[in-house]
């Protein structure tokens, strides 16, 4: 059941924490307080992010978001120069910084969305089959997963480098923590022992990778030691503890739901959706395999059982193609045109793989469109509406079936869905999602993934655990967080 801010007094003590969440296409710097009564979270910075085209390759600047960073930090600084209790970090997983014995960089890091892994997951299924893929990993199947990126490195001839670190922890690293690999984040590469939360070593010697290039993992709320380098020198971080959030954005997300139960399904939604309900042991039976459903890792090592599926990523595609000519929609005024028109009977499949790469996405619906056996819609911007009541329709139907595929594979009945993130705001698909799952609806917090990553946070002061934080603790805080000004 979700929690109350009924017995503060343990926590009457004022708290300060340091978020940051990365996504791909922006990062921020939000300072967040709690007073000993109520909570309070602003964001002090913004920055861009996305994949840079290089030589036929898209990668990640990291180096532009370490600066991101260091500007909403010390922003941040100015704004509680008394001192930030705690500082963490969220991102998008699977993506990773191969380092040399120094520990230095390599070379950027390869965006996941690269095409290079087209072919490579068919190539380690020759190597391991994916029938005892997903029974040690329990990880649904996909060429941006962080096994067939280290393949494909070793395939092309690539230096290996002497340890790799996914994009959070080579982040935090700047930032004075040791080089390390958080559960939630760690558990989306292919490579985690899903019943031991461990790497799994059998994966690491079929597929010829080198198990001591990875980095031990820890759970999401294991302090991490103090801030290091020039930021120390502020007054405001001279006794800051470095937290291992749920440093996978949607591991945030989830960890900001004000629920510590485990009979209610999520919609995450933003670039990607990612459709699942927390379990206390993965699910890897025939159902969830043939259904290609992932067991990622969540809070003190439970699961997040999920599906990850292609979602307002479609809308923004769309909305970069119409705006470069000449017509520049407003997410809100679109879903309100949307709103107006009646209700479309036709779909597409949101999963294709030729809908994850950049580039015409008006053009590549309507190739999905016309396989469907259905006409193609206009593609200009004037028609804009049109092409997006069609989007938000497919996307709440595959919504739906995963609801309902999650309750045939778990055989436990959901309670209630929670919608978070961006997404969350748009009440037309929210309608759709209900209508279609027959599950009621729950609008959970906007900035879910920030309140998750401070969730941990705080929960990580009152735990010395090698388990990290526990659901109940980081569970109330997310209630106190939920209602932050």
């Amino acid at each position: 059941m979700a929690h109350s801010q009924a017995d503060v007094s343990k926590y009457a003590r004022p708290l300060r924490a340091a978020a940051i969440d990365i996504g791909a296409e922006s990062g921020r710097v939000t300072l967040a307080e709690w007073d000993g009564a109520r909570a309070h979270m602003r964001v002090v910075h913004r920055f861009l992010n996305g994949p840079v085209e290089r030589d036929g390759h898209l990668y990640w600047d990291v180096d532009l978001l370490a600066r991101g960073i260091e500007e909403g930090l010390r922003r941040a600084a100015e704004l509680a120069p008394e001192g930030i209790d705690t500082l963490g970090l969220d991102t998008w997983g699977v993506d990773y910084v191969r380092l040399n014995e120094k520990g230095e960089r390599l070379s950027l890091p390869f965006c996941y969305r690269d095409p290079r892994t087209e072919t490579a997951p068919a190539e380690v299924w020759a190597r391991i089959s994916p029938e005892r893929l997903y029974q040690l990993t329990g990880m649904q199947f996909m060429r941006l997963n962080t096994l067939y990126q280290l393949y494909a490195d070793q395939r092309d001839g690539l230096p290996p480098g002497a340890l790799w670190l996914q994009i959070s922890s080579y982040l935090m690293c700047g930032l004075g923590a040791p080089p390390l690999a958080e559960y939630t984040n760690a558990s989306t590469t292919n490579l985690v022992d899903v019943h031991t939360r461990n790497w799994c070593d059998e994966v690491f010697e079929k597929v010829g990778l080198d198990r001591k290039a990875a980095a031990p993992i820890v759970f999401p709320g294991v302090r991490l030691g103090p801030v290091k380098g020039p930021l120390a020198a502020l007054p405001a971080y001279r006794n800051t503890q470095l937290i291992a959030t749920a440093t996978h954005d949607t591991g945030a997300a989830v960890a900001g739901i004000p629920d510590a139960g485990t009979d209610w399904a999520f919609i995450s939604s933003g670039t990607w959706s990612l459709v699942g309900m927390p379990l206390e042991e993965p699910c890897t039976n025939d159902v969830a395999r043939r259904e290609d459903y992932t067991n990622e890792g969540g809070i003190a090592g439970r699961i997040r059982f999920l599906k990850n599926v292609n979602g307002m990523w479609l809308i923004e595609e769309c909305l970069r193609e119409w705006r470069a000519k000449g017509v520049d929609w407003k997410v809100a005024d679109l879903v309100a045109a949307c709103a107006r028109q009646p209700v479309p009977k036709v779909t597409f499949p949101v999963t294709s793989p030729e809908l994850i790469l950049p580039g015409n996405m008006p053009g590549r619906i309507n190739r999905e469109l016309e396989k469907a056996g259905h006409a193609p819609l206009p593609e200009d911007g004037q028609h804009a509406p049109e092409m997006a009541s069609v989007i938000f329709v497919s996307l709440a139907a595959r919504y739906a079936e995963i609801l309902k595929g999650i309750q045939e594979a778990t055989g436990q009945k959901l309670r209630c869905v929670y919608i978070v993130g961006g997404g969350s705001q748009n009440e037309y698909l929210n309608g759709l999602i209900a209508e279609r799952s027959g599950l009621k609806v729950v609008r959970g917090p906007v900035e879910s993934t920030t309140a998750g990553n401070v969730a941990v946070q705080f929960a990580a002061l009152d735990c010395d655990s090698p388990k990290g934080a526990t659901p109940a603790a980081v569970a109330e805080w997310a209630a106190r967080l939920a209602t932050a000004s």
